[in-house]
């Protein structure tokens, strides 16, 4: 099986590549420096370059290291895409930082988990989550939260029609200003200069992010990545793509920054290519997305396949009235792609949509389909440059599954991850050793063609995936237990037609009591983000066990399934 893929690479992908031995910033070090004035950011109509995000996050790295931040220490960002985002992140980084990136949806509840699980002191913050972070606060060793307002970095005209419009109704005011202790981002810029930044020896072997991934298993877990794992994959991204222009593409930014997809194939792939990054805070204003698209001229557009449908489905793209024809290249992934959403939007744009494969643990892309070549239904296509892949027997973890046979996808590759923070049994349990080599298990049930190409037959045992986001049923379960009236519940992950997946509990409650699936929502919905509550509820009196009493989700989904049928 090995290399069985390459013969099929498009010609101009190479089969291994040379990576430098430098920081994850080199990237935004070196265009600042070849091509200063080139736009590196655009958000509402406001342009930042690549010279202005280099000296900010300069600066900030500074006021970082003035706030306490040293070589190592972990850094919370809250924010959704916008400028700011890009800038906190790389900020971290120069000031020898570790990101942590949390989702904006998240409650004080899971904030509060992310932070004690990866000591987080420092906060980098959106003014309109400002509320929910102090909320955690209390719970956690978060000593200093610094905040940003949406309306920095828009153009002067927006900004004021945002401050009088928008900003308090939509949550982005902090009325009576901040507490002693908390900051403004702007106040730290304007305190700081570029040749403030920390000197440090930051190199490849560093760690630079903790990305949370649930895995099979409950609990979410940070997978520590180095700056050699991410300064390699968005080198194998960059290679990928075949037909890049030698002085950057437009890379329109929807997917989340906070998630590693979007991170690593979305902006520093950008980085690497010297692109301009367009930022769009919400993917779920297609409105805005589609704006974008239109008047930036947007080339590559990394996104999942619920937002390439919701575009294909849009009337106005329907009508005629947007013109996407600049799109050339789209990477899917996080959920699968239907052979009707990629024709159709290919069909609309004369781009073309393939389909990858990645994960947290090997931040972020290990397969991909070929640009060029032919890209097979239902494949997630081939291992990317110097990324090495079996299928491996489920039941012994160690014997070879020939061409065509079912078994757990394991990877090898310069992107894989050191393991998860403070979890060694988790990271014994994820990097083994196979023909004396280290390898990841991912967990992910597939096969391999003929062709070298791979095809996932179950992703990652419970998972689920509502719109490529992560939930972890375990999490829902002991949500909902904790209700006072329910004495079981078990969550699955159901087949939805829009979001591919979605949550379902299956809830037993306590003799003499009675509950509404409105209740159930109600109570989630306080302590879980808003993909994460169950869209389904169903009342049973009992639920399927194993013999030693555990759940079994997997008969839970086959009955659904059935009384569907």
């Amino acid at each position: 099986m090995e290399g069985l893929w390459i013969k099929n690479y498009d010609a101009e992908v190479p089969k291994h590549l040379e990576y430098p031995k430098k920081p994850l910033f080199h990237f935004l070090e070196e265009e600042a420096e070849k091509n200063p004035d080139k736009v590196c950011t655009i958000f509402k109509g406001a342009t930042i370059s690549y010279k202005e995000i280099n000296d900010t996050t300069d600066a900030l790295a500074g006021a970082l290291a003035g706030l306490g931040v040293k070589k190592g220490d972990r850094v919370g960002i809250f924010m959704p895409n916008t400028p700011q985002f890009v800038i906190a992140y790389y900020a971290v980084l120069k000031a020898g930082g570790v990101v942590v990136a949390s989702n904006p949806l998240y409650t004080a509840t899971e904030i509060a988990h992310q932070a004690n699980d990866a000591g987080i002191e420092v906060m980098l913050v959106m003014s309109n989550f400002y509320k929910t972070v102090k909320e955690a606060q209390a719970d956690t060793k978060i000593k200093t939260v610094v905040v940003t307002n949406l309306k920095e970095t828009l153009p002067a005209l927006t900004r004021v029609l945002f401050t009088l419009a928008v900003e308090k109704k939509g949550g982005h005011r902090i009325e009576g200003g901040l507490p002693e202790g908390d900051l403004w981002m702007k106040d730290l810029l304007a305190k700081y200069q570029p040749s403030d930044r920390p000197k440090l020896d930051i190199g490849p072997d560093d760690p630079c992010l903790f990305q949370y991934s649930g895995g099979t298993t409950g609990v979410p877990k940070a997978a520590v990545a180095l700056h050699r794992n991410i300064v390699a994959n968005s080198l194998q991204i960059k290679n990928w793509m075949t037909n890049l222009e030698a002085d950057g593409e437009v890379v329109l930014m929807a997917i989340p920054l906070f998630h590693v997809y979007g991170m690593v194939a979305g902006m520093n792939f950008g980085m690497a290519t010297g692109s301009s990054l367009v930022m769009v805070p919400n993917p779920r204003d297609l409105k805005d997305v589609l704006d974008n698209i239109s008047k930036y001229r947007a080339s590559i557009f990394p996104a999942v396949p619920t937002l390439y449908n919701a575009i294909n489905n849009h009337p106005d793209v329907l009508s005629g009235k947007y013109d996407l024809s600049s799109i050339k290249a789209c990477i899917s992934g996080s959920a699968a792609l239907m052979r009707e959403t990629k024709d159709k939007f290919e069909e609309l744009t004369g781009g073309k949509v393939f389909e990858g494969y990645g994960l947290s643990e090997a931040p972020t892309a290990t397969h991909c389909n070929p640009m060029g070549g032919v890209n097979k239904t239902g494949s997630i296509g081939m291992p990317l440059p110097d990324v090495d892949c079996r299928i491996i027997d489920l039941d012994d973890g160690e014997t070879e599954m020939a061409t065509g046979e079912i078994g757990e996808i394991i990877v090898k590759g310069p992107q894989v991850m050191r393991g998860y923070h403070n979890m060694p049994t988790e990271t014994a349990n994820s990097l083994r050793e196979w023909n004396g080599e280290t390898w990841l298990y991912t967990g992910d049930i597939a096969r391999i063609d003929e062709d070298g190409y791979f095809y996932i037959v179950d992703r990652k045992k419970e998972l689920i995936k509502p719109g490529g986001f992560q939930v972890w049923p375990r999490e829902v379960e002991e949500t909902i237990s904790d209700h006072p009236k329910v004495l079981e519940v078990g969550v699955a992950g159901i087949p939805d037609p829009y979001r591919g997946e979605t949550v379902k509990a299956w809830v037993v409650v306590k003799e003499g009591e009675t509950l509404t699936k409105d209740e159930i929502r109600d109570f989630a919905k306080e302590k879980l983000a808003k993909y994460k509550v169950p869209s389904h509820v169903e009342f049973r009196d009992e639920l399927p066990k194993t013999t030693v009493g555990k759940i079994l989700r997997r008969e839970l989904v086959r009955q659904h399934k059935e009384s569907e049928e």
